[in-house]
């Protein structure tokens, strides 16, 4: 590591991924492992869980799998518990989990549908924090890192997740000034299309191939792990409240 004049010890941390199963969530828990991380997959689908999982223990790392609701804060509880219960300790918090959904004008959107969103794409991200962040303040250390979107500056044809995107940086830009003075960090990523299983079904070969983004192309969602790995590790001893923009472009949605 870098002769960073403020930078912790690295050691052993655990480390809860919602969302860890698939897509951005499994290439950073994967990142992570690699870098001597104990892994926690938070998520619903168990056959993509053991999947990533199985990619962890390749590299000689421990990971576990707790199916997560994260819209059931009883269920964040109880996961946050046991990652205490199998590690003895919780420093990192990655919240990947979160539903695109289908792109619907607006007058055609369901009230139970946009709750649906809220409750997963912000709540969620709320009980992780809420459940997290009391045992990253009793050790001194913590980060915490959550997806956001360019669609927060307006998705007409997807309302309810470009509003819950916005929640999400607001909530990061609250969090990063909460507790950087007792060692923990809140920032999010905002990954533009990733090439993931909620981005490659959307789009023809045609315009995948040739997306218009200034880089050329969307981004590999191990591309967006490494960011991701960096502001959850020791070497970020400076940056809180941020959202990192990882796009392949600047201003672009």
């Amino acid at each position: 590591m870098p002769n960073l004049r403020f930078a912790a010890p690295k050691e052993r941390r655990a480390a809860i991924v919602t969302g860890g199963a698939r897509g951005i969530g499994a290439e950073t828990a994967v990142r992570m492992a690699e870098e001597g991380r104990d892994i926690v997959i938070a998520d619903m689908l168990a056959h993509e869980a053991a999947d990533t999982i199985a990619r962890i223990e390749a590299l000689g790392q421990r990971a576990i799998f707790v199916q997560t609701d994260v819209s059931d804060e009883a269920a964040v509880r109880a996961m946050v518990r046991c990652t205490i219960a199998e590690f003895g300790r919780l420093d990192i918090l990655v919240c990947c989990a979160g539903i695109f959904g289908k792109e619907t004008p607006f007058l055609e959107i369901e009230s139970d549908t946009f709750e649906r969103f809220l409750r997963i794409n912000i709540l969620g991200v709320h009980f992780a924090h809420q459940a997290a962040i009391p045992h990253m303040l009793e050790r001194g250390w913590g980060r915490c890192v959550t997806i956001t979107s360019g669609a927060r500056l307006g998705a007409t044809h997807n309302v309810p997740y470009g509003v819950t995107k916005g929640a999400v940086w607001s909530f990061v830009q609250a969090l990063g000034n909460a507790y950087p003075s007792r060692g923990v960090f809140v920032n999010g990523v905002e990954p533009g299309r990733a090439l993931t299983q909620m981005v490659v079904p959307r789009f023809s070969k045609e315009h995948l191939d040739n997306p218009g983004v200034p880089i050329g192309r969307y981004s590999d969602a191990n591309e967006v792990a490494e960011v991701i790995e960096f502001l959850c590790s020791e070497r970020n001893t400076y940056t809180t409240g941020a959202v990192w923009s990882c796009k392949g472009a600047s201003g672009w949605s």
